[in-house]
């Protein structure tokens, strides 16, 4: 099962469920699709789209998805990365309306560069990286939490 997460943005993001949408018609994606499409608004037979999900349902499809695909926001992503999934993350643009900056280029592009997630640039590959997402070996995530709160602990004992 493929879990798409959009995000809560007040800005619609039809351009990576055309995508997906494209990719189902090819029979490049043969699972079973479910979005959480937010504030997007979106027509599909090939799909189960949902506004937002109560937490225990997003929580389940999370646990259950062979892959996320997901706008490149950062708690979208550690989610994912938490759970061992695949990622493909796909920035919102500000040129298509979809977001107030390109931050999530960069977000994208560092987590790609360290191996975490694939980096959805170009909407047409889609098809073609969902076809080789087998081959991709995303790196574990290892939280840095402990560290940072040796790091505060240390600092409040010694200040």
């Amino acid at each position: 099962m493929i879990f798409v997460t959009l995000g809560t943005q007040d800005k619609g993001f039809p351009r990576l469920l055309e995508a997906i949408e494209k990719a189902i018609e090819n029979k490049s994606i043969t699972e079973k699709v479910v979005v959480q499409a937010g504030y997007t608004e979106f027509e599909s037979k090939n799909m189960e789209i949902y506004k937002l999900l109560p937490m225990d349902k997003f929580d389940e499809y999370m646990k259950k998805c062979d892959l996320l695909i997901t706008h490149a926001g950062v708690g979208s992503i550690m989610s994912g990365l938490e759970l061992n999934k695949k990622i493909i993350a796909a920035p919102r643009l500000e040129k298509y309306g979809e977001h107030t900056n390109n931050h999530q280029i960069e977000i994208a592009s560092e987590f790609s560069k360290e191996g975490y997630i694939i980096y959805l640039e170009d909407f047409d590959k889609l098809g073609e990286i969902i076809k080789n997402i087998k081959n991709f070996k995303p790196r574990k995530y290892k939280s840095n939490n402990d560290n940072f709160i040796k790091i505060i602990e240390n600092y409040i004992d010694n200040n």
